[in-house]
């Protein structure tokens, strides 16, 4: 029980580091189309909370990935009549990732991921002068 603060803040770090290569993956993929002349989609994690009860103890909620879904947003289409994937009134469809929200999503788990750092450090700080208590 006693390293449960420790081990919730590790799963917030987990998530937000797999968040962050979500991202990274979508910015990556900005221009992406595959051999077929499919576009990129972007990936979205969905995060779930787990529970963790013990009996006669405080429950805990630690987090996870639940599953990446794609987003089901529109493609963007550019008039480039002249691109071999055009279709017949010359448009071309694009990845629905934008470069803005992306970083703004970025950002978001970076400070995220901090929080969770700055919360681990602190727990483990006072079980360090707990310790040190104890030995007195």
């Amino acid at each position: 029980m006693i390293f449960k603060g420790l081990e919730v803040s590790q799963t917030g770090l987990s998530t937000q580091k797999y968040r962050m290569d979500i991202v990274a993956s979508n910015m990556a993929n900005a221009n992406s189309i595959d051999d077929n002349g499919v576009p990129y989609r972007r990936k979205i994690p969905i995060f779930q909370e787990i529970l963790d009860k013990e009996q006669n103890r405080i429950p805990l909620s630690k987090v996870a990935i639940k599953k990446v879904v794609e987003d089901p947003s529109p493609f963007k289409l550019k008039y480039d009549p002249n691109n071999p994937l055009a279709d017949e009134n010359g448009y071309v469809q694009l990845p629905n990732v934008d470069p803005l929200r992306e970083m703004v999503d970025m950002i978001s788990a970076m400070r995220t991921y901090e929080a969770n750092l700055t919360a681990f450090n602190t727990h483990k700080d006072m079980l360090l002068k707990t310790i040190d208590i104890l030995k007195v």
